[in-house]
């Protein structure tokens, strides 16, 4: 890898989004040193062109983790010249962490194998890892065919990275993007669980809340070709999403989601208890029953309030304390 210009650029750090400055030494990172990551499931109709297209740009160390498909998407993967592996178990999240088994490269471009993101668009892709960042989202909303996205598609992705924002903190304009660059070093960080789609979601919320140095570029994204069939259900699969993205500040914002459920029962105890003295006043009618669930949603309703914020702080604890050991240990390889 040879030394290339000092550059500049901006990364999303892991305490609210905020946006610092970041200058490296730009390196230029060889094809040798990606792998190309193609999860697919009944791709058939576009998988070889999207290999064609990165060995057209040099990258031919391709992999495709296939999800047992019927259609002979291993076996045109495989005549393209790709390694194929079929995964063990269900679902995108299962492919990647398993796929990431069989690399020993340091980069991995990864992509849905539908044919609607660009090849062109891989050094673009790399380019952020040259200058020192650990994971690239491509932004597909800065230029995206008038037909790629339905229009309730469009709804719930805006909606999504809005929700995303405001629970955990970070903008990173498309976090539902299936094409993404990352070091595998910092991957191997992260704690992925999820199976499903909501692999993108997760790997998002991981980067926040490990502090991942994360970029975002602008790349094209094209409609799906009309002989290929999507696996996506938007309502269902946006629900889902939604619900993860809810569940997930569990651990990386404890505030947000102990704090919502207890404004919840604070909001609905009271209701209770404004009604109960309204039969009352009125009516001299007492609800004693109604009385004592008010009462106890209002004091579990304080209760998971102040376990929340308990619970952020000692999350804001072991943040900086994570900093400082990674700061000794780059001090330590630096000597």
């Amino acid at each position: 890898m040879e030394d290339d210009a000092v550059d500049t650029g901006v990364s999303v750090n892991s305490n609210g989004g905020e946006t610092v400055a970041a200058t490296e030494v730009a390196t230029e990172i060889s094809p040798e040193e990606v792998c190309v990551l193609i999860p697919t499931l009944n791709e058939a109709a576009t998988i070889a062109d999207v290999i064609e297209g990165f060995y057209d740009q040099g990258y031919t160390n391709v992999v495709v983790v296939d999800g047992d498909s019927s259609d002979g998407t291993r076996e045109i993967a495989r005549e393209h010249g790709a390694e194929v592996v079929v995964q063990s178990g269900d679902g995108k999240g299962q492919a990647v962490r398993e796929a990431l088994e069989y690399i020993t490269v340091p980069y991995v471009v990864m992509l849905d194998g539908d044919g609607t993101y660009d090849p062109a668009d891989a050094d673009t892709m790399l380019e952020p890892l040259a200058r020192g960042y650990e994971h690239v989202i491509g932004n597909r909303f800065a230029d995206m065919d008038d037909d790629a996205m339905r229009a309730l598609n469009g709804v719930g992705n805006r909606l999504i990275n809005r929700a995303f924002g405001f629970v955990h903190g970070a903008n990173y304009e498309d976090i539902l993007s299936g094409y993404r660059a990352f070091t595998v070093d910092s991957f191997r960080r992260l704690s992925l669980d999820s199976d499903g789609f909501t692999i993108e979601t997760e790997l998002a919320v991981e980067c926040v809340k490990h502090g991942v140095e994360t970029t975002v570029v602008p790349i094209s994204y094209s409609a799906r070709p009309d002989e290929s069939e999507t696996n996506l259900h938007p309502v269902k699969d946006g629900g889902t999403i939604l619900l993860a993205l809810y569940s997930l500040a569990k651990i990386n914002n404890p505030l947000f989601y102990f704090g919502s459920l207890g404004m919840a029962g604070i909001v609905s105890g009271g209701f209770i208890a404004v009604y109960v003295l309204w039969e009352w006043l009125r009516y001299q009618q007492g609800h004693e029953i109604m009385a004592l669930v008010s009462a106890a949603a209002i004091l579990l309703g304080v209760q998971l309030l102040m376990f929340g914020v308990l619970s952020d702080m000692l999350v804001t604890l072991h943040r900086e304390q994570r900093r400082r050991l990674e700061r000794i240990a780059r001090n330590e390889r630096d000597e």
